[in-house]
Formats: C-alpha cells, sequence, structure tokens
C-alpha cells in the first residue's frame, strides 16, 4: 500500500500549481505526504472535511472544499476513509 500512496502523491505533485499533498486516515494521522506541506495539517483537514459532510448529511457525493488564502489554495476532499489534502499556489491562469 504505501508504494501505491507515493505513487498517487508523487502523481498530484506534477499537476499544475500543485506545491504539496497528503493524505489522512480517520484518525486525522498523516499516512503520506509530499512537496511543501506540514504534515500536522492532517488533523485539522480531515476535521474540516467532517463538519462540511454535515452540511448534507444525504448526500453521497465527497465533498470538495477549498480555502483561499493570499495566492495559495488548499483543497480538501473526504473519500470513504481517507481525507486528501492539496496545496497550491494560485497563478493569474489558475484564478480566470
Amino acid at each position: 500500500m504505501e508504494t501505491q500512496l507515493d505513487k498517487v502523491l508523487t502523481e498530484c505533485l506534477v499537476q499544475q500549481d500543485t506545491v504539496g499533498a497528503l493524505v489522512a486516515n480517520p484518525q486525522g494521522l498523516c499516512l503520506g505526504a509530499k512537496g511543501i506541506i506540514n504534515p500536522n495539517v492532517s488533523g485539522i483537514g480531515m476535521a474540516i472535511s467532517e463538519q462540511v459532510a454535515k452540511l448534507e448529511p444525504e448526500n453521497n457525493a465527497p465533498a470538495t472544499i477549498c480555502l483561499y488564502s493570499g495566492n495559495k489554495r488548499c483543497i480538501i476532499q473526504k473519500d470513504g476513509e481517507i481525507t486528501g489534502i492539496i496545496y497550491k499556489h494560485a497563478t493569474e491562469s489558475s484564478n480566470n
């Protein structure tokens, strides 16, 4: 499983503007991280995804949360038992 997780995180990092990615378990513990991202944000990201899921409890589709701060974006999505967090630098092309 570790090699698959490493492969997924590496694939995330090659996407345009992506600077960091991590995956967290249901307890908010970091299962893996790559790039410029603090593994300690895994618990916060998982907690945010849990709270957003409560907004529409009957909706089975995973919610995607986008947080913007200055020239950075944080994208959080929980799918099943796993929460993914991606950091991106916002550029002029991605803001349009």
